[in-house]
């Protein structure tokens, strides 16, 4: 499976985030989506999500040589800031989440059993959700879309108000999920693209670039992006 981006362009008045973007994503990797704040990040996944219509381009599924456009099933999407119900309980939003969607939902498990994969402690899984620690709350989000397991899911810095225990599970979960499906994870932290990434995708001038890692490992090559990317950010 593939996830094809032909094209794309996207303005906000006379601003252009996205010059002409074309990329194609592979399934079974992790993506890491690199890019300063304010470069585009967000605007890019609101736009896959179809939150946001794009203003030229394309983008679609091409798998066992078949094009197809992604659906809402399609796409699981994970925000920095967690919007959960916070007037549910953690196990009163997955029983709903689950009986609104349980006709799609493949290899159903006991709610519990869940909770126990995000190691969620089970006196906090009758709690509310406005109770939650923000960690928490994005396991939830997290939760939500192993149980959906869409073809492309997109993190937009889901780790980087986590402390460093949550990070370090969140992180082990990504990597156990990546197969068959094609993860996009957006970050404006180095380090962190390079420790759980794949590939590395550089945002920078409204375009997207594939960066080899292999180069990562010199400090010349580090300093060139990170020139890049001061460049994106004073435009």
């Amino acid at each position: 499976m593939k996830f094809i981006i032909e094209h794309l362009e996207k303005n906000f008045e006379k601003k252009q985030v996205f010059k002409d973007i074309s990329f194609t994503f592979e399934a079974g990797k992790i993506y890491g989506l690199l890019g300063r704040n304010g470069a585009g990040k967000t605007t890019l996944f609101n736009c896959l999500n179809k939150d946001l219509k794009s203003d030229g381009g394309s983008f679609y599924i091409s798998e066992d040589g078949q094009r197809r456009e992604t659906v809402p099933e399609d796409i699981g999407y994970v925000l920095s800031t967690p919007t959960v119900p916070e007037f549910l309980t953690g196990r009163e939003f997955l029983k709903f989440f689950v009986d609104i969607h349980e006709e799609s939902i493949k290899d159903l498990r006991p709610l519990d059993e869940y909770f126990d994969s995000m190691s969620i402690a089970p006196e906090d899984r009758d709690k509310l959700l406005k109770d939650y620690s923000h960690g928490m709350k994005n396991k939830m989000q997290m939760l939500i879309n192993i149980i959906a397991k869409p073809n492309i899911l997109l993190l937009d810095e889901p780790l980087t108000s986590l402390d460093v225990v949550v990070a370090e599970e969140m992180k082990q979960l990504l990597r156990s999920l990546k197969e068959g499906r094609i993860t996009i994870f957006s970050t404006h932290i180095l380090d962190l693209a390079l420790d759980l990434c794949d590939e590395i995708v550089l945002l920078s001038h409204g375009e997207l670039e594939i960066v080899d890692k292999a180069d990562l490992g010199s400090r010349e090559f580090k300093e060139k992006i990170i020139e890049a990317l001061r460049e994106d950010g004073n435009e």
